[in-house]
């Protein structure tokens, strides 16, 4: 039976304490009904609820999630799986897109105060929970100059006890310091990983003592080992040929050649010590700043095995870092 160590990391300047990695539930979601090609082929309720038990059994106790994954069954199935739990760990959902302000079929931007309300109101229904950890902005090019109603709402649900604290996943560093400067902001969600490093987002984090949540730290399964430039995605999976433009570790359903490549290139660092590749690019993530949380998603007991079991070994030492970054001309 695989077994692990936990330990934690301080999820910013919030006092909150989270397992150094946590579960990524956006493929938990399945797809949309209304969108399949937006979210995560083969995935199974049972098997995540399953994965789900396993993260809680290994020291997990840190859940990503967002109110479009599936539709809301992301979030549904998360509180299924969690049941009695869902007050020992701590919860991380979104909110941003999927709503008209008054109803959740829609797909169009929630950043007005109403759409924020109701927004938390029904991903705490969802959750079955009284309270949100953290709620992140999940629009990353939203204009900063437009973004105080967004911080300001944030602040007045910390203040009311609907949410602990706030974030924004994005990619840009403007958006991540202005949202720094709001006193219950504690996160920052940014897309990193050993091949694709965030430098601006990660100084941000640890200047103003933020958590740097990174999403995409496998590289949307790039640094699993499970894919070669021959393999193919189905129509019906986030990655494959009816893809979005921003989409960039697959093209046409096929793995990007050129990150591929660059995956090849360290991975003889990543897996030294007798690491999967997948826990080397977890173990680079903690090796890269003292402040990164990587979410790495799920779709398998097995999957959720070898991310929890990264915590075994430990962040990556400075010298293997550097030399990573000697590497790919960093």
């Amino acid at each position: 039976m695989t077994t692990t160590t936990t330990f934690y990391r301080p999820l910013g300047r919030s006092g909150i304490q989270v397992s150094a990695v946590g579960m990524g539930c956006w493929a938990a979601g399945g797809n949309d009904p209304n969108e399949p090609a937006s979210g995560w082929h083969g995935v199974e309720d049972a098997e995540t609820v399953r994965a789900i038990h396993r993260g809680l059994d290994l020291g997990i106790n840190f859940f990503d999630t967002a109110n479009v994954y599936g539709g809301g069954h992301s979030e549904e199935i998360l509180a299924e799986a969690l049941g009695s739990h869902t007050t020992e760990v701590v919860i991380a959902t979104k909110f941003g897109y999927g709503s008209d302000e008054y109803m959740l079929d829609g797909t169009v931007e929630i950043y007005t105060p109403e759409g924020i309300r109701q927004s938390c109101e029904r991903s705490l229904r969802r959750l079955k929970r009284d309270t949100i950890d953290l709620l992140q902005f999940h629009n990353n090019e939203f204009p900063v100059d437009r973004a105080q109603p967004v911080r300001d709402t944030l602040e007045a649900l910390v203040a009311e006890g609907k949410i602990r604290t706030y974030g924004w996943s994005t990619d840009f560093a403007e958006a991540a310091r202005y949202f720094a400067d709001g006193p219950n902001c504690t996160a920052i969600q940014v897309e990193m990983n050993v091949i694709d490093d965030s430098p601006k987002i990660t100084k941000i984090c640890e200047e103003f003592d933020l958590a740097s949540i990174n999403r995409g730290p496998l590289a949307m399964g790039l640094l699993t080992g499970k894919y070669t430039v021959n393999s193919s995605l189905p129509l019906d999976d986030v990655r494959g040929t009816a893809a979005p433009e921003w989409m960039k570790y697959f093209k046409d359903g096929k793995p990007n050649p050129e990150w591929m490549n660059k995956v090849d290139a360290v991975k003889e660092i990543l897996t030294s010590g007798g690491r999967t590749l997948a826990q080397g690019a977890i173990a680079w993530l903690w090796g890269r700043s003292e402040k990164t949380i990587p979410i790495p998603g799920f779709k398998t007991v097995a999957q959720a095995e070898d991310n929890a079991g990264a915590m075994r070994f430990g962040p990556l030492t400075a010298d293997q870092v550097a030399e990573i970054d000697r590497i790919l001309g960093r």
